[in-house]
């Protein structure tokens, strides 16, 4: 994944690392990747991908998986608590200037990684009217909204990135997901990952989104 956007280094607790750490591996064999454009890396936790969710609700868009049940998978509470325990200095920054977009980039980070979606949007809005043409957090915030369950507003967001930066290669990609398995539009998605490929020749994830290419053709 590229890392973007490292404005600042949040400092975690090794218990919610660790938290934030499981929840980002269980998502992660649970189906197709999504990246987080602009990730600002823990000081004790590594980079991490989450999974687009796997299972439609509507033909419109899908509800990610429910981790909850499996064993030794923090709660929901948990991760909000911790992503709350790490938001607070970065509050208090923002008291004395509440449009930094780098600070409000890393508040809707803490909350994506906790997977406390609508607060991620809030901040990522609020940080993009401040910085409109940020890629990373516009990427950011269509991806929050596909796991929100809005894949619409999700692919929105990514075509408005991509007017900014038509050849980026994390948004490519996630747009490619999200009409796949949230639209139901196969054709879409190869149109969005060939167009990837080539503006991107030495894609790391080249072999990932060949792979994926071949299954939205074959469904």
């Amino acid at each position: 994944m590229t890392e973007l956007k490292t404005t600042t280094t949040n400092t975690w607790s090794s218990t919610q690392a660790f938290a934030l750490a499981a929840v980002s591996l269980l998502l992660g064999v649970c189906g197709g990747w999504l990246i987080r454009s602009s990730f600002v890396a823990p000081a004790t936790a590594p980079a991490q991908v989450a999974s687009a969710p796997a299972s439609p609700s509507s033909p419109s868009q899908s509800t990610p998986p429910n981790l909850g049940s499996l064993a030794g998978t923090p709660s929901a509470q948990e991760l909000k608590q911790a992503a709350d325990t790490q938001a607070a200095p970065l509050l208090d920054q923002l008291k004395a200037d509440p449009t930094n977009a780098g600070i409000l980039a890393q508040l809707g980070n803490l909350y994506y990684d906790a997977k406390q979606y609508p607060a991620a949007i809030e901040y990522y809005e609020r940080s993009l009217k401040s910085q409109p043409s940020s890629t990373s957090v516009r990427t950011d915030l269509g991806t929050a909204y596909w796991y929100n369950g809005d894949a619409d507003t999700a692919i929105t967001q990514f075509n408005k990135a991509l007017t900014y930066e038509p050849t980026k290669a994390d948004t490519l990609f996630n747009l490619g997901i999200v009409k796949w398995q949230g639209k139901k539009d196969g054709q879409g998605a190869i149109t969005a990952w060939q167009k990837l490929l080539d503006t991107n020749p030495g894609y790391a994830n080249k072999d990932k989104v060949l792979q994926l290419m071949a299954q939205a053709k074959n469904p």
